[in-house]
């Protein structure tokens, strides 16, 4: 759902896959309208591992990514509803604020995507790692990561649990938005409660503080494609048998093609 206005434009994809979950179902009321109490989204400057993806040739942001740490340094984590198709072309610009781009644009070139996405879009696997050629500076060649640094990723957060969730909407030239919320389970999938995530926002990372830094623990994704309301987020269980898979991606061949993702199920939304 968090894409919506992205179909028309023919978008990429790649994917992970996530297994059985191990967590609660600590489902939660909801109402018709917005929960109170909900925290609210707010601009600022952005993270060095957290940026919008870009079709070929396009100055406007469709989904958001982040830069995960891996043994290669050339990984990012997103949504697999964003893409379609093949990646290669796709540019990602961490850091990204009010149209500047302070590490420059990075291509893709190829995706990874479990079973569970590529045979039937599974919500439990609307997770994606794409991976991105190294550029040049000053005269070397240099992967993603050893410029940014890259975000570990790990389980699931427990209920009750507070993550940060950069982001950005659909547009250009603009700034970041972000978030700290608490987390809740509804239906077997992390959530959080917190106003505005719109389109553009899905794929952004779930983010816990930790001793060494920050850890990905999920991305705006999973049921609903996201939330078909701009104030609830869902993940897809990040799990140990998601993080197999992921540790496990970039040894093969990327995907060829990409499934589009299909009805996100919304009855109503944006």
């Amino acid at each position: 759902m968090r894409v919506r206005a992205l179909v028309a434009l023919a978008v990429v994809t790649a994917v992970v896959s996530v297994g059985g979950s191990a967590f609660a179902d600590t489902t939660t009321t909801t109402t018709a309208g917005e929960p109170a109490h909900t925290p609210t989204a707010h601009p600022f400057s952005g993270m060095s591992t957290v940026g919008p993806l870009f079709l070929p040739g396009s100055s406007s942001h469709f989904c958001t990514a982040s830069v995960v740490d891996s043994a290669a340094g050339d990984l990012l984590i997103t949504a697999a509803h964003c893409l379609v198709g093949s990646v290669v072309g796709y540019t990602f610009a961490p850091g990204y604020h009010h149209g500047i781009e302070p590490f420059g644009s990075w291509t893709v070139v190829g995706a990874y995507a479990p079973t569970g996405w590529m045979t039937h879009q599974a919500a439990q696997d609307d997770v994606a790692l794409l991976k991105v050629a190294p550029r040049q500076v000053d005269g070397r060649t240099t992967e993603i990561e050893s410029m940014t640094g890259g975000n570990r990723l790990d389980i699931a957060p427990a209920t009750g649990q507070e993550i940060t969730a950069p982001a950005y909407d659909l547009g250009h030239d603009d700034d970041p938005i972000t978030c700290a919320a608490r987390v809740y389970y509804h239906d077997r999938y992390p959530a959080f409660d917190c106003n505005p995530y719109p389109d553009g926002t899905s794929g952004a990372p779930w983010l816990r503080r930790t001793d060494h830094g920050w850890d990905v623990v999920g991305v705006i994704g999973g049921l609903h494609q996201g939330g078909c309301e701009t104030w609830t987020s869902y993940s897809p269980t990040f799990d140990q048998a998601l993080l197999h898979t992921l540790s496990d991606a970039g040894h093969g061949p990327p995907v060829a093609s990409l499934p589009a993702a299909g009805s996100d199920g919304c009855t109503t939304g944006l």
